[in-house]
């Protein structure tokens, strides 16, 4: 068991929490951990057959699961899923909003039905689940809201703009509930990982050209799921309200924050460099 589970452990001796989007990826990787120190762990996701494979490999592995079948995107679906846990619980220390999804492509190639379709799961699925879980959250000695962002909500790269847009949302709105919440037991964190690979591309939605460069980055990334999942875990732990994810990318953060213009104008000469270089290898 790591080192940052042993802290959230004794931070939060009831040990329980929800994590949405918990049948694949980052989500399930985070209920693994959890799971290893015996946690009770509310999974929830969309994808019902996923879901119950999950589940009982979690369990397997520790942790006292509660499973349930909701949509982010559905506030009422999300208030009885977080309320039956909590009742059935006895409470709630921890909630992950993870769920999230991804659209490529230039901006004049995406539609409308792109933009409602992400910002309905990436920003206001998260809306949905802290409005579901601040009150079992309040209520508790203390309690971590944490939300996953992505190093796109301050690394605006071409092709991106409708996850880029919906990431930096998630960042804002962490940063206003940080001030609001000041001074109660709960600790927010916004989560800003590198990009690793996941099932994300599954359900990415765009441009082929969007698609095809999300698959070189996603492949060719260097940074694992497993390295993602400790780092954010690490910074959680530590009480950061930033996690940057791997903690190099603070040099970058930096960077953005203290000369804005220079980034502008480089970053994306980077990022195109960097993927004529992987179109090259790949052809």
């Amino acid at each position: 068991m790591g080192d940052a589970i042993q802290t959230l452990s004794a931070r939060f001796p009831g040990k329980r929490v929800i994590v949405t989007g918990a049948a694949s990826g980052l989500g399930l990787e985070l209920c693994r951990r959890f799971a290893a120190a015996g946690w009770t762990i509310g999974m929830l996701d969309v994808d019902a057959a996923g879901l119950a494979s999950a589940a009982d490999e979690v369990t397997r592995r520790g942790g006292t699961v509660r499973s349930a079948t909701a949509d982010v995107t559905d506030a009422a679906s999300l208030d009885a899923a977080v309320a039956g846990f909590v009742a059935a619980a006895g409470g709630l220390e921890v909630m992950v909003n993870n769920a999230g999804v991804a659209v490529g492509g230039d901006f004049v190639d995406l539609t409308a039905d792109h933009w409602r379709w992400i910002f309905g799961i990436n920003l206001l699925g998260v809306v949905h689940g802290c409005q579901s879980a601040l009150p079992a959250l309040r209520s508790a000695p203390a309690a971590l809201l944490l939300n996953i962002a992505s190093a796109a909500g301050f690394a605006s790269s071409p092709g991106m703009s409708a996850y880029n847009a919906s990431k930096a949302a998630v960042v804002a709105l962490s940063e206003t509930l940080y001030s609001e919440l000041v001074g109660t037991p709960v600790q927010v964190s916004v989560a800003m990982p590198y990009f690793f690979k996941t099932g994300l591309l599954r359900t990415l939605r765009g441009s082929e050209g969007g698609r095809r460069d999300a698959e070189l980055m996603f492949d060719n990334t260097g940074y694992t799921l497993d390295r993602a999942a400790t780092d954010i875990l690490d910074g959680a732990a530590a009480g950061r309200f930033y996690i940057l994810a791997p903690p190099r990318l603070r040099a970058l953060w930096l960077v953005k924050r203290i000369a804005p213009m220079v980034f502008l104008r480089l970053f994306p000469r980077l990022r195109d460099k960097q993927l004529a270089r992987l179109r090259g290898s790949a052809g």
